[in-house]
C-alpha cells in the first residue's frame, strides 16, 4: 500500500489483491460514487486504473474499522 503521497508503506498490493469498487460496494453497502469520493479525499486507499477505480479488501476493512460516521465531524479544541 502507499500513503497519501504515494510513497511505499508496509505492503504494496498485487494485482490479485485489487477489487473493483463494485465489489467494495457489495462488501460495505456504500455506493460506487461515495467509495470513489473516499478514495479521492484520501480516506480510503485506491487507485484509478484506466477509467475504473480499484481498492483492496484490506483497505476497505481498515476504513470500516475506523468507525466512519456520516455528517460533520466534531471540531477538536486546541
Amino acid at each position: 500500500m502507499t500513503d497519501k503521497l504515494g510513497s511505499p508503506t508496509e505492503h504494496q498490493p498485487t494485482l490479485d489483491d485489487l477489487i473493483s469498487l463494485q465489489e467494495a460496494s457489495v462488501l460495505t453497502g456504500l455506493s460506487l460514487g461515495h467509495l470513489a469520493h473516499l478514495i479521492r479525499s484520501g480516506s480510503l486507499w485506491g487507485k484509478k486504473l484506466g477509467r475504473n477505480w480499484v481498492t483492496t479488501k484490506q483497505a476497505v476493512q481498515d476504513y470500516l474499522a475506523g468507525n466512519p460516521r456520516p455528517g460533520p465531524k466534531p471540531q477538536k479544541k486546541a
